[in-house]
């Protein structure tokens, strides 16, 4: 048994300090990449107003946004694996800042349009690299808990916390501060990431797909651009069509490549585990709910209601006190015990009945009786789903596919994000145009059709938020199946020969996991010194 020197264990005392300063640089850039999904929003009519563009390309400063970042995302997760992440993770943070520095400097609508289309595509690189970082530094399970907490928290309540910060920035001091803001948070997380995260370079670098590169991003725009597009010419659009098409068709030829080359952008390894296609379902179908409850709730609050653009982001506090609670305590108290398949399904169904009680709103609800309630419910519901999705999406993930299975839960994410503002704003739309023929006259029926709207998006992210429930409960696993996953991944990894035969440390991995019964509990001490070995030798994400 060898002795531990007084230096060595002052090293990993503050290489466990690290940890947390990390988690904090993470949690910076995080908030960086989500808070510019809505933050613009509220600033748009002032944006608009000054550079002088009309109300029918209003929509691709919003949109450019998300085309580069849903489209890019598999690329910059994978090039976190292939490159160092502290790299990756700080070219990510320049970039965003730089593209921000010339949104903000912005004299036209194209120009506008093009540093929103650079901020999503250096955020595709950001975020990815951002979780990544994190999955590769926390491998314990109750600090990993803790850190899926806050960053959970960041990635539900950040496009809550754009909507004030926004408002704010727009009424008391400009437009251009909602893009000028990001070159604050670089500033601070780019000074942490090269004071504290390590440098590190992977064993063996493969090289990078360029086939699935192209499918997979020419696929994910398509499909992005096609439902966003239906958002202002209708789905029997021939451009709405076509777009959907092309991208069904280019993603499913990404897939067919994918099992056919040596090194693919997305190892299908990584997706045809139900644990985590579970998860990846489950963060896609709340971000569709998430983002029209942001989009139809800011609509009913500001032009029916008659709320400032203040007042109406400060509406949203509520749901994000309870997200904070809720995504804490599920992801660090919860799910050891009950695991993700019960947690999610709840939270999912949580979730669904703030949005049913939302549906009940009309042009003279009350705030503190129609809206507050919901809130609560929906910001303990997603609480209770984020965290614990993301949690279960990268758990028992190899370190060399840590950056892609990240990225992938960053697309469902966005993706789900843009595809439910799209098509929510068309059920929206056709159920006010429906009112206003039969209900077309009296001096609030443009208001009351517009609420129908509204209630009919917000019922159709309720059932989805159901059907989400039911596939948590079919496809997601239960406490001890997410634990042994854990075990076998910390095993795996401290196989000598892992890096050079993943067949033959998987294998091994489970032959150990079956000599203790597979339980939890049979593997506990192995897992344990492999985690401490694979963190102090490996990617640990934090400097010696």
């Amino acid at each position: 048994m060898s002795s531990v020197t007084p230096v060595a264990g002052s090293k990993r005392a503050a290489e466990s300090d690290h940890r947390w300063l990390v988690l904090v640089i993470v949690a910076i850039a995080q908030l960086m990449v989500v808070l510019d999904s809505t933050v613009v929003n509220i600033a748009l009519p002032s944006a608009q107003r000054a550079l002088g563009f009309p109300n029918g390309d209003r929509q691709w400063v919003v949109t450019a946004y998300a085309l580069a970042f849903g489209s890019l995302l598999l690329l910059g997760g994978r090039l976190g694996d292939i490159f160092s992440r502290k790299r990756v993770f700080i070219v990510g943070l320049v970039g965003f800042a730089l593209a921000s520095a010339l949104g903000g400097a912005a004299q036209s609508f194209g120009m506008l349009v093009a540093a929103r289309t650079l901020q999503g595509a250096f955020g595709a690189i950001l975020a990815p690299s951002a979780l990544g970082t994190l999955v590769s530094t926390f491998r314990d399970p109750r600090e990993r808990g803790r850190a899926f907490g806050v960053f959970g928290s960041v990635a539900v309540g950040g496009g809550a916390v754009g909507l004030i910060l926004g408002g704010v920035l727009t009424q008391y001091l400009s437009w251009r501060w909602t893009l000028y803001v990001n070159l604050v948070f670089a500033a601070i997380a780019v000074a942490g990431a090269l004071t504290f995260m390590r440098s590190n370079r992977p064993e063996t670098r493969p090289q990078i797909d360029w086939v699935g590169t192209v499918l997979a991003s020419t696929g994910l725009f398509a499909i992005v651009f096609g439902f966003s597009h239906a958002e202002t010419a209708g789905w029997t659009s021939a451009l709405t069509i076509g777009s959907l098409a092309l991208g069904v068709v280019l993603v499913s030829a990404f897939a067919f490549a994918e099992s056919r080359v040596a090194h693919p952008l997305l190892p299908l390894r990584v997706i045809l585990d139900r644990a985590r296609g579970g998860s990846y379902i489950s963060v896609g179908l709340t971000g569709i709910a998430l983002f029209g409850i942001f989009l139809f709730l800011t609509y009913y609050l500001q032009d029916v209601k008659g709320f400032s653009p203040v007042t109406s982001g400060l509406a949203f506090l509520p749901m994000i006190g309870c997200l904070l609670v809720s995504s804490n305590l599920s992801s660090i108290v919860l799910l050891p015990r009950v695991g993700p398949r019960a947690l999610i399904a709840t939270g999912m169904l949580v979730g669904a009945a703030g949005m049913a009680y939302l549906t009940q709103i009309s042009v003279t609800s009350s705030y503190a009786a129609s809206v507050l309630p919901a809130l609560l419910l929906m910001g303990l519901g997603f609480g209770m789903v984020f965290s614990p999705a993301i949690n279960t999406a990268t758990a028992g993930v190899a370190r060399r596919d840590s950056g892609v299975a990240s990225a992938l839960v960053n697309t469902m994410q966005q993706v789900g994000g843009s595809i439910g503002t799209a098509a929510l704003s068309t059920v929206a739309l056709t159920a006010t145009a429906s009112y206003l023929t039969a209900h077309h006259t009296g001096p609030l029926a443009a208001a009351t059709a517009a609420v129908h709207g509204y209630r009919a998006a917000l019922l159709v992210s309720a059932i989805l938020l159901g059907v989400g429930a039911l596939t948590a409960v079919l496809l997601l696993p239960s406490r001890a199946r997410l634990e042994e996953l854990r075990n076998m991944a910390a095993m795996a990894e401290a196989e000598p020969a892992f890096s050079g035969a993943p067949a033959a440390g998987a294998a091994a991995a489970s032959d150990a996991t079956a000599a203790s019964g597979g339980s939890a509990d049979g593997a506990g001490a192995a897992a344990g010194a492999a985690r401490t070995d694979s963190v102090s030798a490996g990617d640990g994400g934090v400097s010696g």
